[in-house]
């Protein structure tokens, strides 16, 4: 089998990494730029179909809940020294991210 131009022989190790569907440019304008009020955000964090998360409603609700909150806490937040990655395969996220924030 073929995707996207490498072959794939029977007995390859394959790992799909849907993070990096999150990403494309093909499919969001400014991929890598965190955007919350992007529209049109059909995105697979997740997943899709019988696979979906059972939890997605109340993942969003706890977001949607801790960005209020720290609009409504703080006058300005800014980032601090640079964000440090988590060094891993395929989980992508923060370890830090350090911020300069200033109260009401």
């Amino acid at each position: 089998m073929d995707i996207g131009g490498y072959r794939i022989e029977p007995g390859d190790f394959l790992t799909p990494v849907i993070g990096a569907a999150n990403r494309d440019p093909k499919r969001f304008v400014r991929p890598d730029e965190l955007d919350i009020a992007r529209e049109d955000n059909r995105h697979l964090g997740f997943a899709h179909g019988p696979h979906y998360c059972l939890g997605a409603p109340l993942a969003r609700l706890e977001g949607q809940i801790a960005i209020g909150t720290v609009v409504q806490t703080f006058a300005r937040l800014e980032p601090g020294e640079p964000p440090k990655r988590r060094q891993h395969f395929y989980l992508r996220g923060l370890e830090s991210l350090p911020a300069v924030v200033w109260s009401r």
